[in-house]
């Protein structure tokens, strides 16, 4: 099967909730390989890969976010597939 990458911006009250501890749990438990972080703009940034399905799931997961979040958008862009597998929180940039 095909995989995909996309890269994705998440904006809205993202930062300070879990955002990013709870985008690795769902990104591992869907079988994702990728990262994410926070950027100082306020934003929570990542890149997911996987099979398309899984994706798929992830992106309509983002827009829900965890409990505290408040989502504002999710903005996409195709990427490259990454070399690392595994999906992991990264510093901020």
């Amino acid at each position: 099967m095909a995989r995909e990458a996309v890269t994705v911006r998440v904006t809205g009250r993202v930062q300070g909730v879990g955002y990013r501890y709870w985008t690795v749990e769902t990104a591992q438990r869907l079988g994702l390989d990728g990262w994410v972080r926070n950027r100082r703009d306020g934003s929570v940034e990542a890149l997911i890969a996987g099979e398309a399905a899984a994706v798929a799931d992830m992106l309509a997961a983002f827009r829900q976010g965890p409990p505290p979040a408040a989502v504002r958008g999710v903005a996409t862009a195709p990427a490259d597939v990454p070399a690392q597998a595994g999906f992991r929180s990264l510093p901020t940039a």
